[in-house]
């Protein structure tokens, strides 16, 4: 205690080092230079004051927070001592890893990334992709909005895989095996396609479709709609009788209603070739009424003259629609001697035998190759018209008239007409009433026909007897790989002979399309 008060005392400040105390005294704290304003003159080289520290921790900051793009945009700075660079950096550099541990310098993106950047943010004012750079194209497109007007993107995208996102965007399922392997194509008619199914008529702008014409046209081979709305109701009656579900039904189907027109639309797509149609609403549910469900005379017209516009149409069909025989006179008539359609489809409809006749007459005056009547209302007189159309028709290989009801009267009919028919492979009379008469002019067709490929009798009577006549009938025949005969009461046994005949023949078929040489490549 004695050396203390006279070390204070004394006169001289610095004590001895004996008297200095065992640890070390501690540093001064550092202090951060406060930012003062450069000085208007330079100093020396390489030596500058502390408001020039202040301006690099400041580019730093701004380089991180307002990624400064080039160094034409940076302010003079002027150049710092190494002690004082490392000092401010060091200590900015700690702060910052602080507050992000993944920041860094190489985070500024390059000048190019930013050009791709705006290219793809103004894509849709000022849509720039073929100038640029392959690599850069790619990286473009892989960054566009599936979301741009197709009036943009349309003629000027190609890119498959842009086309693959906008479809899986939209739709779950997307098969396009069903459209050429073409995404692009499979967009476009789907939307088309979806447009068409919810058009209300007077109440949807028609432009929604004429505007999308220009865009689509070059793209869309196949239209598959399989609903139309009707016009909605602007004055509906309150039902104050309690009618019958028949007069009911009876009374809503004298009501006109008219679907939207495809006359404009249908002439206005040069590559289209499949039209696939079904005039109803789906999905209806407690709103049922049955002229929903009604194809109109009006209609029908309006279609029948887009038909005969369409030149380059190969297949339509017109399905579960209600067109009954005048329908059907009306489509054939613009349908006669046009130069490309091979496939009818007019299944699950009401045609009869006028109807039925019509189709006769088509079947010489085109190219047809597939005729579908399935579920229809034909009878012995409108098939023993499609028979004598089918002896002397030259085209047609498939034709489906399974339930109808054209009885023996029309089976022997269409089987005469196959003795001398030399193009026909696949022809389908299941449920058609058929029994033994039919299936002993069969055996006759089974033994001089070596051009049928298919037979279809199932759900017929053609009874045991039969059965054993067409299995007398298929002894020698070569060319039958398909014979269809469950239901058809010919017996087990009969049966079990003809499939153990018919499986030697596709075998033997097969066999035969295994050893053909290859076709050479001109």
């Amino acid at each position: 205690m004695g050396r203390a008060r006279l070390g204070r005392g004394s006169p001289n400040p610095v004590s001895p080092p004996a008297l200095s105390p065992p640890h070390r005294p501690p540093s001064p704290p550092r202090q951060r230079p406060r930012p003062r304003r450069p000085a208007a003159t330079g100093g020396p080289p390489g030596k500058c004051g502390s408001g020039s520290c202040s301006q690099a921790i400041f580019l730093l900051l701004l380089l991180k927070e307002k990624r400064v793009p080039s160094r034409m945009q940076q302010p003079a700075v002027p150049s710092l001592h190494p002690s004082q660079t490392s000092l401010a950096a060091g200590s900015y550099c700690a702060h910052r890893v602080i507050e992000d541990p993944e920041w860094s310098l190489a985070t500024v993106p390059h000048l190019t990334e930013l050009c791709l950047q705006n290219i793809v943010h103004n894509f849709e004012k000022n849509p720039i992709l073929d100038s640029l750079l392959p690599e850069h194209q790619r990286k473009v497109l892989d960054r566009l909005s599936t979301g741009l007007p197709l009036a943009v993107t349309a003629n000027l995208i190609s890119d498959e895989d842009y086309w693959k996102r906008c479809c899986a965007e939209r739709w779950q399922v997307c098969d396009i095996s069903n459209y050429g392997d073409s995404w692009k194509r499979m967009f476009f008619e789907r939307h088309l396609e979806n447009i068409l199914k919810c058009f209300i008529p007077n109440t949807t702008d028609p432009n929604q479709v004429l505007d999308l014409i220009p865009i689509c046209k070059d793209y869309v081979r196949k239209l598959e709609v399989d609903q139309f709305l009707p016009p909605l109701k602007v004055d509906q009656k309150e039902e104050t009788d309690d009618l019958s579900d028949t007069g009911s039904d009876f009374q809503l189907s004298e009501v006109s209603v008219h679907h939207y027109d495809l006359g404009v639309l249908i002439t206005a797509l040069p590559h289209l070739e499949e039209l696939h149609l079904t005039y109803g609403v789906k999905d209806c549910g407690m709103n049922f009424e049955w002229n929903l469900f009604n194809f109109t005379y009006q209609d029908c017209r309006n279609l029948a003259v887009a038909l005969k516009k369409c030149h380059n149409l190969k297949v339509f069909k017109l399905t579960r629609s209600k067109v009954d025989d005048e329908k059907t006179r009306l489509l054939v008539r613009n349908l006669l001697d046009h130069p490309c359609l091979v496939e009818l489809n007019l299944s699950h409809n009401l045609i009869r035998d006028k109807g039925a006749r019509a189709v006769g007459k088509l079947i010489n005056h085109s190219k047809l190759e597939i005729l579908d009547l399935c579920n229809n209302q034909i009878h012995h007189l409108g098939a023993q018209a499609l028979a004598q159309a089918l002896a002397e028709n030259s085209t047609l290989t498939s034709l489906n008239l399974r339930l109808n009801c054209v009885e023996d009267k029309g089976g022997e009919a269409i089987g005469r007409a196959l003795l001398t028919n030399t193009t026909l492979k696949s022809i389908h009379l299941g449920s058609n009433n058929l029994s033994e008469p039919t299936a002993t002019l069969f055996s006759q067709v089974l033994a001089q026909n070596a051009t049928l490929t298919s037979i279809n009798f199932s759900c017929n009577h053609l009874g045991l007897d039969g059965g054993k006549q067409l299995l007398d009938g298929l002894a020698d025949n070569k060319a039958l790989t398909e014979f269809d005969l469950r239901l058809a009461e010919v017996g087990q046994q009969t049966e079990y002979l003809i499939h153990q005949i018919v499986w030697a023949n596709r075998d033997a078929a097969r066999l035969g399309s295994l050893q053909q040489p290859p076709a050479t490549l001109l």
